[in-house]
This record gives structure tokens, C-alpha cells and sequence, in this order.
């Protein structure tokens, strides 16, 4: 059998957080069996530990976020990926603030730090869950399949009806290829998007560094500048349809490879690895996480 692993040793990591715009350091320290994933809130006057679990998960409007009593962490998705992948499945996680820093909206550099220290067997044995038989979940246009499998595989569907971000697949079988092939993919968002996401006191740390932006539908220049006015970035001239990012696409396929880091850390909130293939249509963390908690009911 499998055993459990940490991290070999304490690391930070800092930026900005997506929504707040705050400067958020967040502290990895390597934590016991059993112990599972905990977000620390450090910034209150009592420290408040957030288990990492889908019964935790208190909305899901552009990034899963996790609650207990009145403490609350956002964003929590990419590093819970990034884990995942690596087979951690103990670490304490310390911020000092209410999400974490959203970095260039993958799970690079958490990818990064998590390769240069190292991770630690522990003694315990590894808790898998098992897909038995098919299981399939739908709501509306969304649809998450389960099948059984030796390992973990996934294959995400997108499809937005967009000139500029068209009906696009990525998949992935064990881990191996995540780092090289998954953890880079940044987030995305459409800019006709960008003024009701801000009206709703999001993505107030947003910009062409941390996630792609996809103009897909014509907008004046003044509704463009008040755009950038608002994010606190400078007024870009945009002449025609296409992603405004200041670093390419690294794949044609980038945002469905990050729906699918997305799905991978949202469903470890089940707090433990998924042997069984995941077949997901129109996935988003309302219903990949909804997923989550109906798979933790079976557990329990």
C-alpha cells in the first residue's frame, strides 16, 4: 500500500490576492498523518483552521472558497491541484488573509516550491477513494462521469459558445505529465465579464499578468477605459477580438487544460486521491464541487 507524504519543509509563498487586490503571504509547513490539508487563518485575533473538505466549501462564484463559523479562505483551488498531484496529503497552510495569493493564475509556482523542497513519506497508509461503478451527475449543461479506473484520469470539455474561445478537451492519466503538461495553465476570464465580476467586489487583483483575458465581443473605448480604470491597470488599446495577455497562450488549449486543474483540486476536497476516470462537460467549481460533497457522503 501507498503511504502518506507531507512536504520535506516549511516554504512561502506571496503576491496579491485575485479578489481582495491584497498583498497575502501564504506559509507551507509540513503537518502530520492524518492531519489532512488545513488552511490557517492567521490575520484573526484567534487563529481559525479550515479543513480542506467539500463540507467546508462556502461558494463557488470565480474560485472555491471555504468557511468555518466566520473565518472564510478563497482560491484555494490551485494549490489543493498542485497538492493532488503531488501526493501530498498532510500541510498546514498559514495566510494572512481571507484567499490566497492568486500568483500568475496557475499552480506553477506552487508546482515550483513544492519540487525544490521535496516531500516526506509519512507512516500512514494512503486513503484512496475507489469508483466502483459509473456515476453521473448533471445540472443544466454541466456534466462530471464517473468511471472506474486503476488510477486518477480526467478529460475536461469546454465550450462557450465564444468566436475567440471555442469548444476545446484536455485530458490527463496519473500525474506524471501534470507539472509539464497542466500546472501552467492560467486562469481566464472575458472581458464583458470584468464589470459585473467587479460590481460583485471580485477580481479587484485581476490583471493581463495573472490570468488570460478574452476579448470576444466588441466594447468602446470608454467602456474599456473605466475597465482599466477600475483594476487599477493602464488603459490598453484593444483594436480587434483575441486574447490581450501580455504572455502568449501556451497551448491552443490552455483554458480547458486549467478547467481541468481546476476539477483536479476542487474534487481533492473528497480529502483523498480518486482512483476512477472522470469524464467532465462544462465543468465549474458550483458542480465540481457539488461532485466533492456527494462523493464524501458515499465515504462517510
Amino acid at each position: 500500500m501507498s503511504k502518506q507524504f507531507t512536504i520535506n519543509e516549511p516554504f512561502s509563498l506571496s503576491g496579491k490576492g485575485l479578489h481582495t487586490g491584497l498583498n497575502i503571504n501564504a506559509k507551507f509547513i509540513p503537518a502530520k498523518e492524518n492531519t489532512g490539508i488545513i488552511f490557517r487563518r492567521i490575520d484573526l485575533e484567534e487563529p481559525v483552521d479550515i479543513p480542506a473538505l467539500a463540507s467546508y466549501v462556502s461558494a463557488t462564484e470565480r474560485g472555491t472558497v471555504l468557511k468555518k463559523g466566520d473565518a472564510s479562505v478563497s482560491t484555494i483551488e490551485h494549490i489543493m491541484s498542485a497538492f493532488m498531484a503531488h501526493g501530498i496529503d498532510n500541510c498546514i497552510i498559514e495566510v494572512n488573509a481571507p484567499e490566497v495569493p492568486i500568483l500568475d493564475g496557475s499552480a506553477k509556482l506552487v508546482v515550483e516550491a513544492i519540487n525544490k523542497v521535496g516531500i516526506k513519506e509519512l507512516d500512514a497508509e494512503k486513503k484512496y477513494y475507489e469508483v466502483k461503478e459509473e456515476m453521473t451527475f448533471t445540472n443544466g449543461n454541466s456534466t462530471i462521469k464517473l468511471l472506474p479506473a486503476d488510477e486518477f484520469c480526467a478529460e475536461v470539455t469546454i465550450d462557450f459558445n465564444s468566436p475567440i474561445l471555442k469548444r476545446q478537451t484536455a485530458s490527463i492519466c496519473g500525474f506524471t505529465n501534470y507539472d509539464k503538461e497542466i500546472s501552467s495553465a492560467r486562469t481566464f476570464v472575458f472581458v464583458r465579464e470584468i464589470a459585473l465580476l467587479l460590481q460583485h467586489n471580485l477580481i479587484k487583483g485581476g490583471d493581463l499578468d495573472n490570468a488570460i483575458v478574452i476579448y470576444d465581443q466588441p466594447l468602446n473605448k470608454e467602456a474599456i477605459t473605466d475597465i482599466c480604470n477600475k483594476l487599477g491597470v493602464p488603459v490598453i488599446e484593444v483594436e480587434d477580438l483575441g486574447y490581450l495577455n501580455h504572455r502568449p497562450l501556451e497551448w491552443d488549449n490552455e483554458p480547458a487544460r486549467h478547467k481541468l486543474l481546476d476539477l483536479i483540486g476542487d474534487l481533492s476536497l473528497i480529502g483523498c486521491t480518486i482512483k476512477g476516470k472522470i469524464l467532465a462537460e462544462k465543468p465549474g467549481h458550483g458542480y465540481n464541487t457539488f461532485v466533492a460533497q456527494e462523493i464524501l457522503k458515499l465515504i462517510k
